[in-house]
């Protein structure tokens, strides 16, 4: 008998973390996750967006709308850089698989932390001054940008119907 070879690529795998982390996140209109990978394909680290450590989710907003106090956007922490500040080690070097392109903000940690590669799927705030900001960065900095359809979706599908 023959291996396998209809089997995921690293890069679906490590990107079925990040959406498997995102699953814990508990903001009701966005779920991200991200997932941190050393050149051993060795994960250090995961995170996803909710409120930081003591903040009582029940007391905080998750709204879109209203004003900077009453809306989530001041207080929720992103995905990617909860992965970075759990991380039990440097990230220096590492990748960062991300189901969601980084804002400006994270744009910065994750040029700070010496990540040195952004394997990502939706772009969809491309047009926006921040992310626009945000590729501006990345690209002086010299961090690599790879974007990646959704294919673990499509793989677990395909297996399931293989098993029906």
């Amino acid at each position: 008998m023959d291996k396998r070879t209809d089997i995921l690529s690293w890069d679906e795998y490590f990107m079925g973390l990040a959406h498997l982390s995102a699953l814990r996140s508990k903001d009701p209109s966005t779920q991200v996750g991200a997932c941190i990978v050393d050149a051993s394909h060795r994960v250090v680290s995961v995170g996803y967006n909710g409120f930081p450590f003591g903040c009582n989710d029940d007391d905080f907003p998750w709204s879109r709308e209203g004003g900077v106090l009453d809306s989530k956007y001041a207080y929720v922490v992103h995905a990617e850089l909860n992965a970075i500040l759990n991380s039990p080690r440097s990230v220096s070097g590492c990748t960062i698989y991300v189901s969601l392109f980084p804002c400006n903000e994270c744009a910065k940690a994750i040029i700070q932390s010496g990540i040195k590669k952004i394997v990502y799927e939706s772009d969809k705030y491309s047009d926006t001054e921040t992310t626009i900001a945000s590729k501006k960065m990345l690209k002086a900095a010299g961090v690599e940008l790879v974007r990646i359809e959704n294919t673990v979706t499509l793989h677990i599908e395909k297996k399931k119907n293989d098993c029906r």
